[in-house]
Parts: structure tokens; sequence; C-alpha cells
């Protein structure tokens, strides 16, 4: 397997890393993450002229025509910045949806919008009682003239405090917890009806609660087929999940590096504490921790390219070894910090949280483990 990447590749990579090198300094993003809005449009505006917004969609709406290596490329060093801007959210998951099950009158519309920038979307999909599971959607879409009125709540919805425009499932047949029966709705996030509560997760990324009641919306803003929103759903969910793997090796990377750095300026008995062989002994567990998880990354992202019928079953082992490399990586960084890896004045902590916000995104280690048993021995 040839694992080069090509000179267009390299240089996206370079791209971005550079940004985050000469743009995003630690303090920049501090600032970022107490604004208001928990986000820089001029950095977005950035994204939009250097191209990476355009990366995943086809050519034909002025993307890029990228595939899982460029999202990874990308999406490693934005984990290496820990950059709060809505990539994940905007591009993703939102454009995501719309490029896999969007008609092309909203496809035409809306992607473009959000090439240039001039459109941030989220994609609302959790409920209270949902936890990891897709399907248990409560929020209901009765059809009525000419389309449909939305009444339910989503939480947590990313991005959702900024958003234009909202991609909302909810249930139109079945049973709370039925697959079938769901239906994905291109919604304005000023609609009527729409009320909207922000906080900050412990990362520093804004989200929303989101109340929906008796919000009108046209049978034309169907995303993909009525009742067969779950698939839909899954297939950009399991996508967006690799690139959060992408990211969170980005961060152990960086807590690596950190680290190790740390530990040959830090003296104890007047020497370096990096020259003691248990700590070295620590050190290499991480980087083995780290070069595991980014083979199982590369391994997925090979699956997505080839189209090969095992990319789920990849993407869930990638997800459990993220869970548990993570907590090592970090763990051991905040320890072999001292005092100081918990402090919000050193970044330590903050990769941290990052961290233990993507284990728990779209399912934690132990809920991707169940799921590759299913796949792999059912």
């Amino acid at each position: 397997m040839n694992f080069e990447f090509s000179e267009e590749q390299v240089m996206l990579r370079d791209s971005v890393a550079r940004f985050i090198q000469d743009d995003y300094s630690f303090d920049t993003r501090k600032a970022i993450a107490h604004s208001e809005e928990g986000m820089s449009r001029d950095n977005w505006r950035t994204f939009a002229e250097l191209g990476w917004l355009s990366i995943p969609f086809a050519e034909e709406h002025g993307g890029f025509g990228g595939g899982p290596v460029d999202i990874m490329l990308v999406m490693e060093q934005l984990g290496k910045g820990l950059v709060l801007e809505p990539y994940l959210a905007t591009v993703l998951l939102f454009g995501g949806l719309l490029q896999k099950g969007g008609s092309a009158e909203l496809q035409s519309e809306h992607i473009p919008k959000i090439i240039d920038g001039s459109c941030l979307g989220a994609f609302a999909y959790l409920e209270r009682q949902s936890r990891f599971e897709l399907a248990d959607v409560a929020t209901t879409a009765k059809a009525v003239d000419g389309g449909y009125r939305l009444d339910g709540e989503k939480v947590v919805v990313f991005n959702g405090a900024n958003a234009d425009q909202l991609i909302v499932s909810a249930r139109t047949s079945g049973e709370q917890s039925d697959e079938s029966g769901i239906s994905l709705f291109l919604v304005p996030a000023d609609a009527a009806g729409v009320e909207k509560l922000d906080y900050r997760m412990m990362d520093g990324q804004l989200v929303a609660n989101l109340v929906f009641s008796g919000v009108e919306v046209p049978a034309a803003n169907l995303v993909g087929q009525p009742g067969e929103g779950f698939a839909l759903m899954q297939a950009v969910i399991l996508e967006a999940t690799m690139a959060l793997g992408a990211e969170a090796v980005g961060i152990m990377e960086q807590l690596n590096a950190k680290t190790l750095e740390y530990t040959k300026t830090r003296k104890q008995f007047d020497v370096a504490i990096g020259s003691f062989q248990a700590l070295q002994h620590r050190m290499v567990e991480t980087f083995m921790a780290y070069e595991q998880t980014k083979s199982l990354l590369y391994r997925a992202v090979c699956a997505f390219t080839d189209e090969k019928e095992d990319a789920a079953t990849a993407v869930h082992a990638l997800k459990v070894m993220v869970d548990r490399a993570g907590k090592l990586v970090f763990g051991e960084a905040i320890q072999l910090h001292g005092g100081m890896g918990l402090t919000d004045e050193l970044d330590i902590g903050h990769f941290a949280k990052r961290l233990m916000m993507i284990n728990t995104t779209f399912g934690n280690g132990d809920y991707h483990q169940a799921q590759f048993n299913t796949l792999r021995y059912n």
C-alpha cells in the first residue's frame, strides 16, 4: 500500500499547518474561545479563500472534489491547533448531508454558500434521551398542506449557536426508536418557532439546545427521501467519525511532542527529568499509542477511499483506539507536566479536554466496541 501523499495533498496539509503556526497561537485561540460567538468570522473567511471549505464537495458546485485523505490531512492539522471554527459541523455534517441527500435545488442553493463561507450550518440530531442512538428520535414532523410542522427539542447542536441553516432529524412515522420513519429537513435557524439556548462545552466550543414549536417547513426542504433519513445520517456520521479520529491523532501528536520537550527542560535533582528511565518508558508507551491510532486511521481512510465493505468496522476500531490511546496520552501528558498540566494557562489541559469531547462524540469507546463486535462476529 502506497502511503505517500500527492503534491496537491502535501500543499493542502502545509497550508493548514502554516496557518496554525502563524495565525492560530494558543493565546489567539483562548481569545476566540472567550468571544461572544466562540469562533472567528475572519478565520472562516480565510478558510474559504484558501479553499479548505470546498474540499469534500463536487466540482459541479465549485468544490475541490476531494476525498477521505484530504479530509484527514485537514482535520489532523486542525487538531494540532485546537481550532474552534466549525469545520466539522458546517462542512462535514451539514454539507455532507446536503451532498449525499439534498435535492439538486438545495445543493445548488446552499453548497456554494458553504464553500464561499457565507453559510454556517449545523446538524441537529441529538436528543436528551437518545445518547448515542441515532434512531432514537422523539421530535416529530407532521404533514400539513404543502409541507411539514416540526415539534421537539435537540440538544448539544454543534455550531447551533451561530448556524444560519439547520438540518433537523424528525420522525414522520414509526415508533420512537425505529430506524425507518426518520426524515431530515433543512430549516432556517431564524425560522418562526425555533428557540435557542447557547452554552459552552468544556473544550471551549459553543453549542446550543434548540426547541422547535410548530416550525413549518416546505416539502421541498426534505433532505433525502421521506422516512429514509437514518441511512443517510449513519453514512455521514461514519465519515465524520473518521475525521474526528484524524483530529484526535493531531492532538495526540502535539501532546507527545510538547511533553517530550518539557521533560528535556524540567530539572529535578539537577538533571532533566527526561533522563529518568521510568519516564522514558512512559513516553515510549504514549508514542506507541499514538502510532497505533495513526495506523488505524490510515486503515479507515484506505477503506473509505477504496469503498471497501469493512469501512464501518475500521471506523469502529479507530474510535475504540482513540478512546483508549487518548486517555493514556493526555493522562501521561498531564502527569509529566505536574500541576501545571491542569491549569488554564497551559495548553496541555485544553488538548486533554478536546480529546475527552472527541471520545464521547458519536459514541464512546464502549459503544463502538459493541458495534465492532456486532459487525465482526455476527
